[in-house]
């Protein structure tokens, strides 16, 4: 496993940088996020991924550790593969996507090419609980959600509710009922619809 690569760069474009490690070469696939910070840099360390299929051996590579765990984690999901993530990465700070994932953005993921309302809802569904473990330190906020709201909102979609009349269904439900445990928050929306 290739943890990472420090040398010179020796050609960096939007989408690869060939990296010069004691005159070995290694061509190594980035996200613009990493592009931005790596654009003036004559040489540096690249944290890396190295993915091994039976047709090609491809190597990507990371500004910071953070990106490198995030898109990691991104290749953990159902249906990401490994260019779907390097979008991702490329579409959005790797913070706004924890963020969206975090707080349940299904709309701001959709708007990343190639994930679809689905993608985005599996994304937050598998990874909201494991994007704070990336860098617990980052202050990723769910500020106007409620977990428990949230959760509730998520099950109810999930049962085939609109998420509009879920949503209007949960805030009466909360208001007439604080203090429910999940369960009981979604059986009476449930019946509340």
């Amino acid at each position: 496993m290739i943890v990472f690569l420090k040398g010179k760069f020796e050609r960096v474009s939007p989408a690869a940088v060939w990296v010069d490690v004691n005159g070995v070469g290694y061509e190594v696939n980035i996200s613009l996020h990493t592009f931005s910070k790596i654009q003036h840099l004559k040489e540096g360390i690249l944290f890396t991924h190295l993915q091994i299929k039976e047709d090609a051996h491809s190597l990507y590579g990371f500004f910071d550790e953070e990106e490198r765990s995030l898109f990691q984690l991104l290749l953990s999901v159902s249906g990401v593969g490994a260019s779907t993530a390097r979008m991702m990465l490329s579409s959005m700070k790797p913070e706004e996507i924890m963020q969206h994932i975090a707080s349940g953005n299904e709309l701001a993921l959709e708007k990343i090419k190639g994930i679809g309302a689905k993608s985005a809802k599996r994304l937050i569904l598998e990874l909201r609980d494991k994007v704070v473990k990336i860098q617990p330190t980052m202050n990723i906020s769910v500020s106007g959600y409620n977990n428990l709201e949230q959760d509730a909102l998520y099950a109810l979609v999930s049962l085939g509710i609109a998420r509009a009349t879920a949503q209007n269904a949960l805030q009466k439900t909360l208001k007439t009922n604080p203090g429910l445990s999940l369960e009981d928050l979604i059986k009476q929306t449930l019946k509340s619809i």
